[in-house]
């Protein structure tokens, strides 16, 4: 860690409350390629030492939740190559990483329409959630295969059948049940969204929870994003006042 990482460090740690789910759209890697005439898949493999560092640092700063946009569902419609690509480097990242993030406390947890994933990812998958079952310092989402609208429709459906199975009484289908069927069921809403690589958008990711979190959108490309980031992230954070609706006297 830079001298520079550990004054924002502390100064996160002396700034007040931190927040417990910090949600992160990794936008940029085919950018920061292109602009050193690279081919892609190189700047997605360089986004992956951006997920150790923002990893670690969510653990340095205290944040309590993770989720990390790594693939969406509309991302199926890029080239094959680059699919396959981002595939195989999905597999690489958890077996070069599984063993760490257990030893560091971090529970691993992957969402959105897996079904897609090639039966090689699905079981990469699979060992990474059995591998970091416990972990009680840092939970980690990751979405992949994912789509904001997907995952609202999918909740409807599931309170739908449980209504007309009888499970559940029409008068008690509300904002809380709706939340319980979604894939971050028992996990705080997102209090950031950080996007990199200066968009401006919210690409259909966490639709519903995102619906109160502060936001932070920075220029940096994924690839170059360091806890050092992420700490600047968590301090204008800090410094907001978040009144959901309400007024303050």
């Amino acid at each position: 860690m830079t001298a520079d990482a550990d004054e924002l460090l502390e100064r996160v740690r002396a700034g007040g409350p931190v927040p417990r789910h910090v949600a992160i759209i990794m936008d940029g890697n085919g950018r920061w390629a292109r602009e050193r005439h690279l081919p892609r898949p190189l700047g997605h493999r360089e986004g992956m030492k951006a997920v150790r560092e923002t990893v670690e640092g969510a653990i340095a700063a205290g944040i309590g939740v993770l989720t990390l946009f790594a693939f969406s569902e509309e991302n199926w419609n890029r080239p094959l190559q680059e699919i396959g690509a981002l595939m195989s480097l999905l597999e690489e990242y958890i077996a070069r990483e599984s063993e760490e993030l257990r030893g560091n406390g971090v529970e691993a947890h992957v969402f959105g329409d897996l079904t897609r994933l090639n039966p090689s990812a699905r079981e990469a998958v699979d060992r990474l959630v059995d591998a970091t079952r416990g972990g009680a310092k840092l939970v980690l989402n990751l979405a992949i295969s994912y789509s904001s609208r997907a995952e609202i429709a999918r909740a409807a459906r599931q309170l739908a059948e449980d209504v007309v199975q009888g499970r559940l009484a029409l008068e008690d289908v509300d904002e809380e049940a709706f939340a319980l069927r979604l894939y971050t069921a028992g996990t705080p809403d997102p209090d950031l969204l950080v996007r990199t690589s200066g968009e401006l958008r919210v690409s259909n990711f966490l639709l519903w929870q995102i619906a109160y979190a502060e936001l932070f959108l920075t220029p940096v490309l994924w690839p170059d994003f360091t806890r050092g980031h992420l700490f600047e992230a968590i301090l204008s954070y800090q410094g907001r006042e978040r009144r959901f609706g309400r007024v303050t006297d």
